[in-house]
């Protein structure tokens, strides 16, 4: 059977199962519009920016762990799309994202609506197409998945002219995808896992320290399984948060800049340290020279061997899939005679316990103003730590983190290595659109709610009941602490001096609208709004302005160099 090159794309989306597509029509993929209005397997989302498309494919495929997809014009459709590719590109989100480009004749003329979309997304994509010929539409979007969700998980584009579009061929899905230079590996090798076993047992002062690779990876039972098999305590980098239950006496909590005492001083007084699904981030680790200056045996699992000894030299590497090592992991400790050192094991968590009792956390809970945090507390408290939470970027992020207890894998949604201020709300649009029945709150700032405001628009045509807790501190709150403690208190245009009246915003959307301002009213707010099952509510909570995230690690520092409250 001949088809369009546009009823192809659309015959390749339902054959790899898509459930929603994110995006915003423009000519150059007008006739794959038309292909998607006659059928109703795939559903289009039409959102009001298409930064907004990308971040809500990508918070659909966060919180189910599938392919997320959306859909944009070419020139500045693509433009306007890379912020959001970027963004699943520097935490290894798996999405296709399928361009419009001007008929393959114009390519390079300076068209209307042109341009190189191979070259600019080169740099934050893992992989990238441009499709010239109408049969190859198929087996690419076969790759195209194949890529973006194998390995090590990433974003990957798909570029097709209009033309190709409207040309004919015969349509055959392949049913696998090989590619001759690209075949990433799963299974760890076996006697760098044998070694890893002997070096955990032999431990005095262990750690175990994981990161997102472990929510991809879909290991959190794992982790569990092996955590408190050993004995050892566990943290969790800001994108693995859940990855490990946050309510467990093992868990020290989230590490580096703003983690907790007890987990940033465990892991740089650690003698073996067990490194898994994570990068050794700089906002993780701190300066590391600093870090690596303590004697320890670092091993490190990771699927991708290109983050192994990147910034910290590890002793033992296991490149592999993270649930297929930690399942080995588990299977060999299990059959070892030896067991770690009991006694050793005693004495540490002793002196873990005295870092704890620091209390790092704390702050004025006397407080008549609201306090942030104080905030997230009962957000915990009403939605019983069972809520898909997404934020935005700064001071209400890392509070979240700090605040909210994780128990469960791909219910913390954000923006970690890019920092992508407005990923928020259209994050927790896809998580809402994946799971209609699930409770969804966006935590997030004046400042940042303000970079893709418009998708409140999205909301309500979809009927999205998400709960925005907006922490107003009049201030772009993460900007305004660093020029408080490094720049003199020069607040250089980091005063939100403008803002809107957020009620009204929300209200003028077709949502509703409250507005926070005395502390004894948190708690009531927060009941109201999430009883309100079917409604979109913005709660504006007007925030202690002075307010600091602490513990906090200066850049450059390492890690015991922590300013605390």
């Amino acid at each position: 059977m001949e088809l369009t090159g546009a009823e192809i794309v659309v015959r390749c989306l339902q054959e790899e199962g898509v459930e929603h597509v994110f995006g915003y029509p423009g000519g150059a993929v007008l006739f794959i519009y038309d292909e998607l209005f006659k059928q109703n397997r795939v559903k289009h989302i039409l959102v009001r920016h298409e930064q907004g498309a990308v971040h809500a494919a990508d918070g659909y495929a966060r919180s189910t762990g599938k392919v997320g997809v959306s859909l944009v014009t070419s020139g500045p459709g693509v433009t306007n799309a890379v912020t959001g590719i970027a963004t699943a590109y520097m935490d290894s989100i798996p999405l296709v994202i399928i361009t419009g480009q001007v008929p393959t004749h114009a390519i390079g003329l300076d068209a209307f609506q042109e341009c190189d979309t191979v070259g600019i997304t080169r740099p934050c994509v893992k992989h990238n197409f441009l499709v010239k010929d109408v049969k190859g539409i198929a087996v690419t979007i076969k790759k195209a998945f194949y890529i973006a969700s194998t390995g090590r998980p990433g974003p990957v584009v798909v570029d097709i002219p209009k033309d190709v579009t409207t040309a004919k061929a015969e349509f055959r899905y392949p049913e696998t995808a090989t590619l001759r230079s690209y075949n990433p590996v799963t299974k760890g090798h076996g006697g760098q896992i044998r070694k890893a076993i002997q070096t955990l047992i032999q431990a005095k002062r262990p750690m175990i320290y994981t990161g997102g690779g472990v929510i991809l990876g879909d290991a959190s039972e794992e982790l569990a399984h092996l955590t408190r098999a050993l004995g050892f305590p566990c943290t969790n980098t800001l994108m693995g948060l859940g990855g490990y239950p946050a309510t467990d006496r093992q868990f020290l909590g989230m590490l580096g800049m703003h983690g907790t005492y007890e987990a940033n001083m465990a892991m740089q007084h650690c003698d073996v340290l067990l490194a898994i699904g994570a990068r050794f981030d700089d906002r993780v680790i701190g300066n590391p020279d600093h870090f690596y200056n303590a004697q320890r045996t670092i091993i490190h699992v990771d699927i991708d061997p290109s983050s192994i000894s990147k910034r910290v030299k590890v002793d033992i590497p296991i490149v592999g899939n993270v649930r297929e090592v930690l399942r080995e992991l588990i299977k060999q400790l299990e059959a070892s005679r030896e067991k770690p050192d009991a006694e050793a094991l005693k004495d540490w968590w002793a002196q873990i316990s005295e870092w704890r009792s620091r209390d790092c956390l704390k702050y004025d809970r006397a407080s008549a103003l609201i306090k942030p945090q104080y905030v997230i507390e009962k957000l915990y408290e009403v939605t019983r730590g069972d809520a898909f939470v997404t934020s935005d970027v700064g001071q209400h992020q890392m509070w979240a983190a700090q605040f909210y207890k994780f128990e469960k894998p791909r219910r913390w949604i954000n923006s970690g290595g890019l920092g992508t201020m407005g990923f928020g709300l259209p994050a927790a649009m896809g998580v809402q659109l994946a799971h209609p029945k699930a409770t969804v709150a966006c935590v997030t700032g004046e400042a940042s709610v303000q970079m893709c405001i418009q998708e409140l628009s999205t909301c309500k045509q979809y009927r999205l009941p998400i709960k925005v807790v907006n922490l107003n501190n009049k201030y772009m709150g993460m900007v305004r602490q660093w020029q408080e403690f490094f720049h003199g208190n020069r607040y250089a245009e980091s005063y939100m001096d403008a803002l809107p009246d957020f009620v009204k915003l929300a209200e003028s959307y077709g949502h509703a609208g409250m507005k926070i301002e005395k502390r004894e009213d948190v708690e009531p707010a927060l009941k109201e709004a999430f009883s309100r099952k079917k409604d979109l509510v913005f709660m504006d909570f007007i925030t202690d302005q002075t307010e600091n995230v602490f513990p906090m690690v200066p850049g450059g520092k390492g890690l015991s160099e922590m300013i605390l409250v």
